[in-house]
Formats: structure tokens, C-alpha cells, sequence
């Protein structure tokens, strides 16, 4: 039953696709789609500054949530009252996320790099 439940899905998200992917198609039952404009006027330059600012903000967002985790993973530590089971929990957690916001860190490097790739 899973499996027949699985292939006709499969095979609608299929159609759907293929339905999506023709602007004709799309326009015939939906009319023309309209010019909203976007950001800057639509403009190449405009579109990328956008998704730029817009992977800065989550990278900013990612590394304040980090910080929290660590606050709150330090918080653990120091109720845990000598447990080693939940002091090593809090060690590893504040470890991973330490590595997490290196990577957050790299990957802002390379956005800003990117960026000044792209933009100049």
C-alpha cells in the first residue's frame, strides 16, 4: 500500500513540476503573471545585494542563537551539581556549538568575500 501511495505521489509531484515549469501552461489557466517590480526595480545588481543583506541576516541570526545555546549550555553546567552524566552533556554541547559558530564565522568570511567579488 506504501508503495502505490508513494508513486502516484511521486508521480503527481511530477506533473506538478512539469505544470509549474511551463509558463504557458501556467498562464493559460492563471492568466499573465504581473510585474511586481522587486528589489531595486528587478535589477541584477539590486537582486543580489538583496540575497546578500538577506545571508548576512541569517548568519547573524545563527550566530546569536549559538551564543544562547552557550549561555544556556553553560547554565546546565553549572546546575548540574556534580552530575557527570549532565556535566558531560553540557561540555559537548557547548563543544559542538563552538564548532557551529566557527562554521557560522567561515561562512560569513565567505559571503563577504563573495560579496565583494560580485560587487566590485
Amino acid at each position: 500500500m506504501t508503495t502505490r501511495l508513494q508513486n502516484l505521489s511521486l508521480r503527481a509531484s511530477y506533473a506538478a513540476m512539469a505544470f509549474a515549469a511551463t509558463p504557458k501552461a501556467f498562464a493559460q489557466i492563471f492568466g499573465e503573471i504581473p510585474n511586481i517590480g522587486g528589489v531595486n526595480g528587478g535589477s541584477e545588481a539590486g537582486l543580489r545585494s538583496g540575497i546578500l543583506k538577506l545571508l548576512t541576516i541569517v548568519l547573524n541570526f545563527m550566530a546569536l542563537i549559538a551564543v544562547i545555546f552557550i549561555v544556556i549550555a553553560g547554565i546546565r553546567l553549572v546546575v548540574s551539581q556534580g552530575e557527570e552524566t549532565e556535566k558531560d552533556k553540557a561540555k559537548k554541547t557547548i563543544l559542538y556549538v563552538i564548532i557551529g559558530l566557527v562554521v557560522i564565522l567561515i561562512a560569513q568570511a565567505i559571503v563577504s568575500f563573495v560579496a565583494d567579488v560580485l560587487l566590485t
